[in-house]
């Protein structure tokens, strides 16, 4: 029987169609020539259509490997960095903008991965409908969007009920990983983490609940960059009880 998880949607009158709250605005961005010639060659190989069902990951990679989701992989340089560095597991990649689909596509051309897979659709959709309970081993999610204003905190990706369902689809063992250089939501994101009776915080006996940073997760430049003039970074890891 599989774990019972939270509704993600807004509470709504019955008579009224349902308008869930989404944690991103999709903007409108030109792909350049790079991305769009990966997009038409590569697409059919590494891009998995949006399916109210759940995914067949071994058919899907053509092997049987750990899988980790990563959520809003921006335009995928962290994505193929670690991808690279583990070749022995598998990667589902979920983003909704088509300019960081068609770079993430470019740069498994240049690298020559196998092991990446993307959804383009909301990940709420992909992790309720196409990701099996207990079958990850990690979800990455580096860096998104704080909404900065206290009128969308409301929009904020990690929500008490968003945590229960990641939880629920991570094998014992597995990991929920998140990133932030905005130390308030690192501050809400450590309440909520903590909160979820699945998951144990695996730097518990640091001081502030905060773990170094992984190696396996590159720096990228715009964090580089903000490293350099002061700015901090949190990382937070939980693991599945």
């Amino acid at each position: 029987m599989s774990p019972t998880v939270p509704s993600l949607r807004a509470d709504t009158d019955e008579a009224k169609p349902h308008r869930p709250i989404k944690s991103f605005v999709l903007r409108a961005g030109r792909m350049g020539p790079g991305q769009t010639r990966a997009m038409n060659e590569l697409g059919p190989q590494f891009l998995l259509p949006y399916a109210p069902q759940p995914l067949n990951a071994e058919a899907a990679f053509g092997r049987n490997a750990p899988l980790i989701v990563e959520i809003g992989f921006g335009m995928g340089d962290a994505t193929a960095a670690i991808a690279a560095a583990l070749p022995d597991t598998d990667f589902l990649g979920l983003e909704v903008h088509g300019p960081g689909v068609g770079a993430l596509l470019k740069l498994i051309g240049e690298r020559s991965l196998t092991n990446v897979r993307i959804v383009r659709h909301d990940a709420v959709d992909v992790l309720e409908q196409m990701i099996a309970p207990s079958s990850l081993a990690g979800v990455h999610v580096f860096f998104p969007d704080p909404w900065h204003k206290l009128k969308h905190h409301k929009r904020r990706l990690i929500q008490p009920a968003f945590v229960a369902l990641l939880a629920s689809r991570l094998a014992a063992g597995g990991y929920v990983h998140c990133a932030t250089d905005w130390q308030p939501y690192a501050v809400q994101m450590l309440e909520v983490l903590a909160a979820e009776p699945a998951l144990v915080n695996m730097a518990i006996e640091a001081a502030d609940g905060y773990a170094p940073k992984p190696s396996y997760r590159p720096l990228t430049k715009f964090e580089n960059r903000g490293l350099k003039l002061g700015h901090g970074v949190w990382d937070l890891v939980f693991q599945r009880a």
